[in-house]
């Protein structure tokens, strides 16, 4: 019977993973990455080289306001005036220095950014994945035409470089450093310093130099923009640029610019302005790039625009350098190149001729890449842009000598922006595909839920032919899936045999399913009475860009909103003790639910309105002082409150009564002590020189705490899962006729009552401690709320489900039942599982994320060790970001185990298994609601302004959001609860 029901649930999983799969596989494809490459060997697609050389310094998240003396309003007391060498010597060396404001493409991770810089091609949504394990990059670069030149090429500091360009740079040039471990912000541009001046007195050793330094990044990520340690690092960065400056020789060109730049708390990766908005400044010693006394027409030059400056800025595509170097350099530009040469480095002459034959060739090169990819087998993507394109490039050859410099700008710029508008291309049969079994994975599991609800006799026999049918249908789907592919592969090649499988094997047996639990219309209209409000609303909310970035405040109004039915249960509760426990336990919940919801991370578009509470600022991401104090306290007092709601039943025995008030502390302790740690080794209250020492103890403790509660509280539960207690005491009888006296022992179980439910909460808070660990301070705190609200509601749902009984009862034929509180308890209802839900939805928020890329806390990859080490640096990020929603998910089978006896058996057993299963697949169809929810939106709305700003990302978390709730599922059941039933029917077999 319960590998049956675990059966059950791993077939709704892979339900949802084909969905899943499907439906990216139409709506988050990535561009074709053309291999041509750009040749000319008779120099006709280059000009004369103004510089032999040149060195590019990036600054990893260099923002455009650390350039420029303006102050921001309100006003920063740290960054700014700092990098003032750019400033200094652009007014003193008209037409030799420029600085610019550069729009970097999103997403605004490293490994996207290089590629832009080097190719001149744009990123897509789904490309950022790949930040975490940087592949080659097989396009055309300036990397690769340097090297077609026979130049040299010296590199020092980020390794990403190296992974995307291996075995281009001149091995005794070469100075790589670990670009992920942002708690160190000195030994990158330590490394970078130490090797790139003795290379610059060197002139004749090399012909590029690539220094890449990482301290400005790193202290953003770990400290924010506003921090000292900030003013000191881009300090350190303007000496530099200050002893580059004058060891530099008159050939050499000098690029500064940042990759990308960062949000108000030091994070990248979205496509905020301040993340989009990068520095970039560049300078000629020798050349004259651009006569002072020839104007540029204005029509050349686009305004831009930094947050919270009033001085409009020079504007650039950062892609723009791509084509302006390679020329400079006397280099072809590259082959996928869509930027646009910059004026001010071409303009010599007061006709601008040089501009207009950079122009030229630039523009020519970018009908040659359009050409190419039109005529590849992802031309199609063209169709709607292609007449436009066509039409703006016959204007720009026939236009004459005045019109023509203008007409070439704005085709190169109109196919920037086509190419950004189609490389959110989409696949509607993909995305069609998708969508129906996204729709089958609620409607499926819906339907199972409903069967399980009334089957009644013959259970096990029921299951095993409803699994029987499910594995009939799978095998009929995939063999019809094969005839699919070899009739329809002419008329649609781009779906293959096993996309065709994966798509008709889950259908088939969704429909073979529901064909044999056979819904009727009645049960289907009492259903949809029955159907959660809050549920639908939240869905429905997707559709709405302004609801979906107010999500954290509609979740929390429609979590508060689901308890209303609850307290009318507690007015109408039978006895006085029932009302108040209902209202009162009641009323914990909602305190622990709105406490939680003053911790608060803030996405871009909730701004001016929203605050950041989860940090000590918006700039600032350490945790607040009242967190600080609270957090130990807390983390105390938690294991004892736990245990208080344990012993209500008498269940704060067995292994509770160790992991409870021993290892639990242990561990919640140990994840306190991690991140007060970082909080000190961050504001260096003990100073720099401790630092090493810190880092240490820190990840002892973190790899003590995660080991200890994996390794040693799992087998400890394994080995003794039960929290009961057996008292034996001696009795006796009177004498009966003829014979004497007799004595008898009388056996007392503590905790018999919740003999289910209190070993698998015990279960719960193991992955509780993990997740602990890798949570922020605010967070900790947050994930100790959830506990408290989760123990409430289970005894709000418990004593409600008691009062419905005791009401039926007095209501019938016979009251006497009342006695048997067992009989009496009504059976759990689908929206019992909906503040559940939206619970794990709120924790997800409360512990600092949103659904966007910038909310990710990177920073928990180095909890287990200092540098990226895989899989534990992937592991925790994920496990910090989606940990909410597993762990509550876990929750799921306690609210079927909660306070449920185990006798009389078998009908015990069968009512645990058939609880737990009917609230795991409740918690799939809700989580499965979300999905379909976001994914019609994103699909529908898929041509709306905000598509990659709002649903997009919607759609990912709630697609990673299912994924971690079927695991969290498969893992409480195929564990936890098979393990506990199995326990407690072998000490309670042949009891009545």
């Amino acid at each position: 019977m319960l590998l049956k029901g675990l059966g059950l649930l791993v077939w709704v999983s892979f339900v949802h993973l084909a969905g899943i799969y499907l439906f990216i596989q139409g709506f988050l494809l990535s561009r074709l990455s053309l291999s041509d490459v750009t040749q000319c060997l008779d120099g006709s697609c280059t000009i004369p080289p103004t510089h032999k050389k040149a060195v590019v310094l990036i600054i990893d998240a260099l923002r455009y306001d650390f350039l420029t003396p303006e102050p921001p309003n309100p006003p920063s007391p740290f960054h700014h005036d700092v990098l003032t060498l750019p400033r200094e010597l652009t007014a003193a060396n008209p037409g030799k220095s420029f600085l610019f404001n550069a729009f970097s493409d999103p997403p605004t991770t490293t490994l996207q950014r290089i590629k832009g810089l080097t190719t001149g091609s744009l990123p897509t949504f789904i490309d950022m994945g790949s930040n975490f394990g940087a592949s080659s990059i097989d396009e055309d670069s300036i990397i690769h035409q340097l090297r077609a030149a026979g130049k040299k090429i010296a590199f020092m500091g980020d390794d990403t470089w190296t992974m995307v360009f291996p075995d281009s740079f001149e091995p005794n040039m070469t100075f790589p450093y670990d670009s992920f471990n942002v708690e160190d912000l000195h030994t990158v541009d330590e490394g970078v310093i130490r090797h790139l001046f003795p290379l610059l007195d060197k002139p004749a050793s090399w012909d590029f130099i690539i220094g890449h330094f990482l301290g400005v990044d790193h202290a953003g990520h770990r400290l924010g923009p506003d921090h000292p340690t900030m003013k000191a690092k881009l300090a350190q960065m303007n000496e530099v640029l200050t002893r580059v400056v004058d060891r530099l020789d008159e050939d050499t060109l000098l690029v500064l610019l940042g990759d990308h730049g960062m949000d108000r708390k030091g994070d990248h990766g979205g496509d905020s302005e301040l993340e989009t908005s990068c520095g970039v400044w560049i300078y000629s010693k020798g050349p004259i790039l651009s006569n002072p006394s020839s104007m540029l027409p204005q029509y050349l030059l686009e305004p831009g625009a930094f947050p919270r400056m009033t001085e409009p800025h020079r504007g650039i595509q950062q892609i723009d350098l791509v084509p302006s170097l390679s020329l400079l350099l006397g280099l072809p530009i590259p082959f996928n190149n869509l930027g646009t040469v910059i004026p001010e480095l071409f303009w010599r002459d007061t006709q601008g001729s040089l501009y207009t034959r950079a122009l030229e060739l630039n523009a020519a090169q970018i009908e040659t890449y359009l050409n190419t990819y039109r005529s590849s087998s992802s031309g199609g993507e063209l169709d709607t842009v292609w007449p436009v394109l066509r039409d703006q490039w016959s204007v720009a050859k026939s236009a004459d000598q005045e019109g023509r410099v203008l007409a070439l700008k704005e085709y190169s710029r109109l196919a920037l922006s086509s190419c950004r508008l189609l490389w959110a291309q989409f696949n509607k049969l993909f995305m069609g595909l998708g969508l129906a079994l996204l729709v089958l994975g609620v409607i499926a599991p819906w339907a199972l839920y409903s069967w399980l609800a009334r089957i009644q006799d013959s259970y096990d026999e029921s299951v095993d032919k409803l699994l029987t049918i499910c594995l009939r249908g799978l095998a009929v789907g995939s063999i019809l899936g094969v005839i699919g592919y070899l009739g329809l592969y002419k008329v649609v090649p781009e779906i293959d045999a096993l996309n065709w499988m994966l798509f008709d094997a889950p259908l088939m047996s969704c429909i073979a399913v529901v064909a044999f639990t056979r819904p009727s219309f009645s049960l289907a209209f009492s259903l949809l009475k029955s159907i959660p409000v809050p549920l639908i609303l939240h869905t429905l909310a997707f559709f709405s860009n302004s609801f979906t970035v107010w999500e954290d405040h509609i979740v929390l109004y429609l979590l508060i909103s689901s308890l209303v039915p609850l307290i009318g249960a507690g007015v109408r509760a039978p006895t006085s003790r029932l009302r108040r426990r209902i209202l009162g336990f009641t009323a914990l919940f909602a305190l622990c639910v709105r406490l939680m919801a003053i911790s608060t991370v803030c996405r871009e578009e909730q701004h001016p309105y929203c605050h950041v509470t989860f940090f000590s600022s918006a700039s600032l991401p350490s945790p607040p002082t009242l967190v600080l104090a609270l957090v130990v306290p807390i983390s105390i007092v938690l294991p004892w409150i736990c245990k208080r709601f344990l012993a209500i039943s008498k269940s704060d025995n067995g292994v509770a009564s160790f992991l409870l008030p021993w290892m639990l502390p242990a561990v919640l302790l140990a994840g306190n002590g991690y991140w007060i740690l970082e909080w000190v080794d961050s504001v260096e209250v003990l100073g720099n020189k401790w630092s090493p020492l810190l880092r240490g103890v820190r990840t002892l403790l973190a790899r003590s705490a995660m080991g200890g509660v994996l390794l040693g509280g799992l087998s400890l539960w394994w080995l003794i899962p039960l929290c009961i207690r057996v008292d034996t005491t001696a009795g006796s009888e009177g004498p009966h006729e003829g014979k004497a006296e007799t004595k008898n022992k009388q056996v007392t179980v503590l905790g018999f009552a919740n003999a289910f439910g209190s070993p698998y909460f015990v279960f719960w808070m193991i992955f509780l401690g993990l997740l602990f660990v890798v949570t922020q301070l605010t967070g900790q705190v947050m994930l100790l709320l959830a506990t408290l609200a989760l123990l409430a509601y289970l005894e709000v749902v418990d004593s409600v489900r008691d009062a419905k009984g005791l009401t039926a009862a007095f209501a019938s034929a016979r009251p006497s039942i009342v006695l048997d509180l067992e009989k009496v308890s009504a059976p759990l209802q689908f929206s019992d599982i909906v503040p559940l839900y939206l619970l794990a939805i709120h924790t997800f928020h409360a512990t600092g994320h949103q659904s966007t890329i910038p909310s990710i806390q990177w920073k928990t990859a180095f909890v287990l060790s200092s540098t990226l080490t895989y899989p534990f640096s992937p592991g925790t990020v994920a496990l910090n970001t989606f940990g909410p929603q597993f762990l509550l998910a876990l929750a799921g089978p306690l609210l079927g185990l909660w306070n449920l006896p185990p006798l009389p058996q078998p009908d015990a057993r069968r009512i645990a298994v058939n609880n737990t299963v009917r609230m795991c697949l409740a918690m799939m169809v809700c989580f499965g609601t979300l999905l379909l929810g976001s994914a019609v939106s994103a699909a529908w709305l898929r041509r709306h302004l905000m598509v990659w700003k709002i649903f997009a990302p919607r759609f990912m978390s709630a697609a990673a959001q299912l994924v971690a709730v079927d695991l969290a599922l498969l893992v409480g059941y195929g564990i936890g609860v098979v393990r506990i039933v199995r326990r407690v029917s072998d000490i309670f077999r042949g009891m009545s």
